[in-house]
Parts: C-alpha cells; structure tokens; sequence
C-alpha cells in the first residue's frame, strides 16, 4: 500500500503549494533548496491521507505550521489523531503557529535545526510537539 504521495492527492497537493499561507511562504524560503543545514524539504507531500505542510524524509521530520482552526475543538481533535497516525509511521511531527514564523523565523530555524537526529515519537495522544517562539 502506497503511503507517500498517493496519486489521488497530487492535484490537492499542488492546490496547496498554489496557494500557500504567507507563513508557509516565509518559511519555504528558507528551507527549499537544502538551504537549512543541507536538509532536503518538500512541502505539501502527502503521507497516508494526510498532507504535511513541510517534510523531510531521510529525517521522518514533519513541520506542521498552525493557524487559528488548529486551536478550536474540532482542530484539536484532527491535529491528534493526525499525529498519531504520522508517528505510529515514525514521523516525528513538530508545530509552530504561524504567528512564530511571521515574527521571528529565525527562533523558528533554530528549533527545527535541533531536531536533526531525533527520532522518538511524541508520547500517543499528542498534537505533536508544539513550539512556542518568543
């Protein structure tokens, strides 16, 4: 069973990548292109049904970036059982708003960059790790 980029979710993937958030788009600047440590991203890959809004695969690394649906009961509900799902596959899941990479995407570089070799997943019933920057 195919669980990276399943063809009846290319034209959703390519939806996205058209038409990015402007924190998505900030921070894409900085990750495409290998430019964070040499790290290779895509964004909006999918895995299983869902699509990742950055992912680095050697890593199993998923950045996820968080607007204001996030934070309601319904978006806490997805984020969750979204999570559980990525890390029973392995894929560490990590979360910033989207308030942190307008603000200060530098902070935000930093805390991706120290989880180069991390692989333990978030204990079960997680959003993911979610990282406030200041």
């Amino acid at each position: 069973m195919q669980l990276n980029n399943k063809p009846i979710l290319k034209n959703y993937r390519k939806g996205l990548r058209n038409n990015m958030t402007e924190a998505e788009i900030v921070l894409w600047k900085y990750l495409k292109g290998s430019q964070l440590d040499g790290k290779k991203f895509r964004r909006q890959h999918s895995f299983g049904n869902y699509i990742l809004d950055f992912y680095c695969a050697p890593l199993k690394l998923a950045i996820e970036l968080d607007g204001a649906s996030h934070f309601t009961e319904e978006g806490i509900a997805y984020d969750e059982t979204r999570t559980k799902f990525l890390n029973e596959h392995g894929i560490v899941v990590i979360r910033f708003e989207n308030e942190a990479v307008l603000k200060n995407v530098q902070s935000v570089l930093d805390e991706i960059s120290k989880f180069w070799g991390i692989t333990p997943a978030p204990p079960k019933g997680r959003r993911g790790v979610l990282i406030l920057v200041g």
